[in-house]
């Protein structure tokens, strides 16, 4: 048995690739990007797990300057995994993050790490990341990293999905928004835009399709951003970050419309 089959931590991605391998068999166009997704998950998992045993050894300190050191190693397994499955695009560049120096590689993360959310649209160093922080979080370590704005309160990630969850003995749903740093999630007004605090009901559209009934793009005329929102009434099943996957072509839509999504999702768009 793996270190990631014994480890309570690894539990979230082993779900996800699941869902993620479920969903590819049912879905024609978006299957390719399902399977990368289920595949990322395993490898997170494993990263996941074998971090915990970093800090069950030595506690992690929750700043990346501290603990990269620690970390260079096992993030390697993402991009190992990326330079063989990916696209041909982002496996080349995987490929050339592999021959980097461990300095060169923490550096990079350093610059996920610490920079603007323009900066954090680097999909290679979310991903490596990600496991990192998740343990923090799982492990009640504060994440000291910058944050600013309506980010994730508990690592200072961005939202790359929202969810509709219903709420017992109510008429109505409760909007989370989901991070993609850190996997947390947290509850904010249903009206609102995450990226920018418009309010204005006539300014915060939503777009959505009968070919994918869970899922609807929440924009924002305002800053021209939106995030994809899954609807967990319709189906108790589904992760949104990787049900969001299915309905890629509200993305394409979207960016046609001259929107931008506030985080990539694991597509890259």
């Amino acid at each position: 048995m793996s270190s990631e089959s014994k480890s309570p931590i690894s539990a979230a991605f082993r779900r996800a690739a699941e869902r993620a391998d479920a969903l590819a068999g049912s879905s024609n166009v978006a299957g390719e990007p399902l399977r990368f997704a289920a595949g990322l998950y395993r490898v997170q998992g494993e990263v996941a797990a074998a971090i915990q045993a970093l800090h069950a050894t030595r506690p992690l300190a929750g700043r990346l300057e501290a603990d990269g050191g620690r970390l260079v190693e096992p993030l390697r397994a993402v991009h190992r995994y990326a330079a063989e499955v990916a696209p041909p695009t982002l496996a080349e560049v995987a490929r050339e993050r592999l021959s980097e120096p461990p300095e060169v590689a923490q550096a990079r993360l350093s610059v996920y790490w610490n920079g603007t959310r323009d900066d954090r649209e680097d999909f290679l160093s979310r991903a490596a990341l990600r496991p990192y922080v998740e343990v923090l979080v799982r492990n009640k370590v504060p994440v000291d990293r910058p944050t600013a704005g309506r980010l994730c309160p508990h690592c200072g990630g961005q939202p790359w999905v929202a969810a509709r969850r219903p709420v017992p003995n109510s008429h109505g749903a409760q909007r989370v928004l989901l991070c993609a740093l850190c996997g947390s999630e947290w509850v904010v007004n249903r009206i609102l835009c995450p990226a920018c605090g418009e309010e204005d009901p006539d300014k915060l559209p939503a777009f959505n399709t009968e070919r994918y009934p869970t899922a609807r793009i929440e924009a924002c005329e305002t800053c021209r951003r939106y995030l994809k929102s899954i609807d967990l009434s319709l189906d108790g099943h589904a992760i949104p970050e990787v049900d969001d996957l299915v309905s890629l072509s509200l993305d394409l839509w979207a960016a046609d419309q001259g929107f931008a999504r506030i985080e990539p999702g694991l597509a890259g768009v």
